[in-house]
């Protein structure tokens, strides 16, 4: 998924599920390979933790934000924090992750659905019950018909930039335009209201982990308004919007038909919750840092800026409320292979030994808070630790980059434009000083991070480059590559992950061999190897792998970075240690 500056995301080591013929799906995870590195860093000592103890129930939690959300349609959502947010507040899907800390984190648990689904026909059909039980936010009950539904309305080509999982694996899929013109999936099967079976066009061990995504949320056709439907989905988790005056402020107020008996995941302790947008980030580090007031009871949508962390690591009393988890996301500079210069192989390896690594990550952060990349998968799916086959210098081989300039008929350099959220400008900064010492002249368009990704997404009028990432979905290399890489999928608007526009025949032959293996470790394995070999066709250059640092209000209770959500906040259990202290 697009990490949206910060699109969920595995928590840390590859995944051995074999492909079975019937029986119930196991989405347990592994656990990674940081934890000695992480047990030495002064930022990290809460890595895995809990903040603030139990919540008590009651009280208005605060959310500072310099950003609207990108999307809360859940046919549309696919950004970390959005899905984090959506998911654990206002929409249940099918399966989710169990609300845990650490590596606990990534293991699945059922949600609206009674268990992790049942596969059948060599994992190619899977069947999910409904809980008996289940309410909209009117006291209407959720079907399975209105999962249906919002799987079809993620087709629709007015509602752009949500999980393609359906797209790509769901039978008769090819060319279905959405519901709109009257048309139904008949690969999605409700025989009663109570149950839902998918049937693939290829086997599919993981597909309870693609079942977490909105996508597979209830949508009640009699409340869906379209492109309208963004602003005011409708509730099926435990809390309802009562106002949202985009990119200002969001109201969520409790959902009085959602009923924890049959949820075991969200505890729901806030009465309200209040997003307060708009804000510029330096000033939600300040207000973070003192906690005064209201403050207190308020938690970050974004991560803390890096000028903002000698603030925090220097004072005991503020360190103490930082978390930091990994977010699991690479970050990468993506070049468009599709449009020259970078159409040429030459200059593409040019800008991948100009990139000064050491200066992005400090730009990030810095080494307490991030740790440079060398491949495109993060550690994760690389049994630990990403390796490092071009062994270009962090700082960069600027000589080797002019030289392959020459070699492109380009030693005089050239001229070229980079795409950021405005919380980047610093490491594109970065990257415009590094690649400038090659020759390599970069001018910098900035974008505010909710219309970022669509901006991005605009294939035809987008620049050369962009400065982005990707997070797996779950522990599979198959939730990276080819969502980055496949060029079957690029789309001219909603472009997702494909910010290349890489389109290699290859390449491409290659995933669809490994997705056919049924042995994950060779999978695992292949999975890696095309990694090194598409880094070699430089149509990306990873840069850093982030963390997400949150600081936190003293009374907030409850909370921890949720490693399946990219190290953000799990909105499931977070609350206040005092609700009467909190604003109303």
């Amino acid at each position: 998924m697009d990490k949206r500056t910060l699109h969920a995301v595995a928590t840390a080591l590859v995944a051995t599920v074999a492909l079975g013929t019937a029986g119930c799906y196991n989405g347990a995870r592994s656990s990674g390979g940081q934890q000695d590195k992480d047990a030495k860093n002064p930022a990290l000592a809460h890595a895995g933790a809990t903040l603030g103890g139990t919540p008590q129930k009651g009280g208005t939690l605060t959310v500072l934000s310099n950003q609207d959300f990108t999307h809360l349609d859940p046919a549309r959502n696919w950004v970390v924090g959005d899905m984090d947010f959506g998911t654990r507040l206002l929409y249940r899907t099918l399966v989710t992750y169990k609300a845990e800390p650490g590596t606990k984190g990534g293991e699945l648990t059922a949600d609206l659905a009674e268990d992790l689904g049942v596969s059948s026909n060599g994992a190619k059909t899977w069947t999910f019950r409904l809980k008996k039980g289940l309410k909209y936010e009117d006291g209407t009950p959720i079907t399975a018909q209105d999962i249906k539904y919002n799987v079809e309305r993620s087709f629709s080509p007015d509602l752009p930039g949500g999980p393609d999982y359906a797209a790509r694996y769901l039978a008769g899929a090819e060319g279905y335009r959405g519901p709109g013109e009257g048309k139904h999936l008949d690969s999605v099967k409700t025989p009663d209201d109570l149950t839902i079976v998918f049937e693939l066009r290829k086997p599919f061990a993981e597909f309870p982990h693609a079942t977490v995504l909105p996508t597979f949320a209830p949508v009640p056709r009699a409340q869906d308004k379209g492109a309208q439907y963004d602003s005011r989905p409708f509730s099926s988790g435990p809390y309802k919007i009562e106002s949202y005056d985009r990119d200002k402020r969001l109201v969520l107020v409790r959902n009085a038909h959602w009923d924890q008996a049959t949820d075991g995941v969200r505890k729901a302790y806030p009465d309200k919750l209040v997003v307060v947008m708009g804000l510029r980030a330096n000033q939600i580090d300040d207000r973070l840092i003192a906690s005064e007031g209201a403050d207190a009871s308020a938690v970050p949508w974004g991560k803390l800026r890096p000028e903002s962390t000698p603030k925090v690591l220097t004072k005991a009393g503020v360190k103490e409320r930082l978390l930091a988890e990994s977010t699991n996301c690479t970050e990468m500079v993506q070049m468009h292979t599709g449009r020259a210069p970078f159409d040429d192989l030459r200059i593409r390896q040019a800008v991948q030994y100009a990139l000064d690594r050491e200066a992005v990550l400090t730009a990030s952060g810095g080494p307490a808070l991030n740790d440079p990349a060398t491949a495109f998968m993060p550690g994760s799916l690389h049994g630990g630790r990403q390796p490092d086959t071009l062994r270009i210098p962090a700082s960069g081989d600027v000589e080797k980059a002019k030289q392959l300039l020459k070699e492109a008929g380009k030693a005089d350099g050239i001229t070229t434009r980079i795409t950021v959220s405005n919380g980047d400008k610093g490491v594109a900064e970065a990257i415009q000083q590094s690649l400038g010492r090659a020759g390599i002249k970069v001018t910098i368009d900035t974008v505010d991070p909710s219309a970022f990704y669509d901006t991005i997404g605009d294939t035809k009028n987008r620049t050369d480059l962009v400065y982005t990432g990707w997070c797996p979905d779950f522990p599979s290399g198959s939730t990276f590559l080819p969502f980055v890489f496949d060029g079957r999928y690029i789309k001219e608007t909603g472009n997702s992950g494909n910010h290349s526009l890489f389109r290699d025949g290859a390449t491409m032959k290659r995933m669809d061999e490994i997705a056919a293996m049924t042995d994950a470790a060779q999978a695992n394995s292949a999975w890696q190897q095309l990694d090194t070999e598409i880094l070699a066709k430089a149509p990306a250059v990873p840069a850093v792998i982030e963390r997400m640092p949150l600081l936190l209000g003293t009374n907030i209770a409850g909370a921890f970075g949720h490693s399946s959500f990219g190290g953000q906040l799990d909105y499931a259990t977070i609350g206040l240690k005092d609700p009467a202290a909190s604003a109303s």
